[in-house]
This record gives structure tokens, C-alpha cells and sequence, in this order.
């Protein structure tokens, strides 16, 4: 490789696919002439385990024999989905009201993809907070991690407090949650 090719450069694209599993997916742009590696670890140093399909991302990028792949995510931003129904509570809070609700730190205390939700403890709260998948997906993730740190925006539902929003914990301390 010449020095050349190891010039990073930005590129804004769509989460193609990403598997926290397997430790990678892919992002599509235009910007590049084929797909780039998004490696896990590249998304975790942003701050994020995971990061739904569909997503629009910002990645500093570099050319390697292997192909193009993100060294840096400088951004992400949910991808573009239809509105949910949790509650008749969620169905009454607009998208700037969401977003005026504070952040509330916490921590994951079990999500199941495969059931869809899961809990997660606000610091100095003693009661769970319910996550539901769409509200992730809504949020940017695929999938969190039994204590993963996390930014919250909660509402008060019929059953109790219920996550409308989550970021991640790096993003809402750089502020740009």
C-alpha cells in the first residue's frame, strides 16, 4: 500500500447490514465504489454496541487490501420508521416532546432480542425501566448488552416508567444526543 491509499476520508452512507454477534456488518454509499467494513470494535470506541440496519452514519474511512473499511463513527442517526403504538400514553407525545425530556442515565439489565424488550435500571431509581425493540430501532440500535451503559428519555405508562428514546451514554455526554 502506498501512503496514499492510507488517507482517511469521511463518508456519509446507510447501515447495509450489522451483526452484533458476528462482530461486523456493512454500510452502503455512494460516496464509495463498494461496500465498507464496519468492525464492532470501530462502533464500541463511538459508543454503541450495536447499530440498527438502515441507520444513517458518518464514518471516516481508509483503504486497506482487504478493501474499504470505518476507522471512526463520527455519527448516527435512527433510520427513517414508521411511528409505533406502545401506549395510548406514546401516542400522545410528539417527536419534540420526546426530545425535551431529559436523559437519564442507566444501565441495561437484560434485553432479548428474540422477545422483543427488556429492562434497565435508572441510577438512584429503584423500579425497571421497559425497553420495547422498536423504540430501539427507532433509536439507532439493534440490540443491547446486559450492562451497557445508556441514555434514557422515559415517560410514565399505564404499567409503569417505559424508555421513549435511548442513546447511547457517550452520545449524551458529548451532547450530541
Amino acid at each position: 500500500m502506498t501512503d496514499e491509499d492510507q488517507v482517511m476520508r469521511t463518508v456519509h452512507g446507510r447501515v447495509k447490514w450489522f451483526d452484533p454477534a458476528k462482530g461486523f456488518g456493512f454500510i452502503v454509499s455512494d460516496e464509495a465504489e463498494s461496500d465498507i467494513l464496519l468492525h464492532a470494535n470501530v462502533l464500541r470506541n463511538y459508543g454503541q454496541n450495536s447499530v440498527a440496519d438502515g441507520a444513517t452514519i458518518s464514518v471516516r474511512v481508509q483503504q486497506t487490501q482487504r478493501g474499504v473499511q470505518a476507522v471512526e463513527v463520527i455519527s448516527v442517526q435512527a433510520p427513517a420508521l414508521m411511528t409505533i403504538t406502545l401506549s395510548d400514553d406514546a401516542n400522545q407525545m410528539s417527536s419534540d416532546e420526546i426530545a425535551e425530556l431529559v436523559i437519564e442515565p442507566a444501565r441495561v439489565k437484560w434485553f432479548d432480542k428474540s422477545k422483543g424488550f427488556g429492562f434497565a435500571n435508572v441510577f438512584g431509581r429503584p423500579e425497571d425501566v421497559f425497553i420495547h425493540i422498536e423504540v430501539l430501532r427507532m433509536s439507532g440500535f439493534a440490540d443491547l448488552q446486559a450492562g451497557e451503559a445508556v441514555g434514557l428519555r422515559i415517560m410514565e405508562g399505564k404499567r409503569g416508567r417505559m424508555a421513549v428514546q435511548v442513546v447511547s451514554w457517550e452520545a449524551a455526554a458529548r451532547g450530541t444526543a
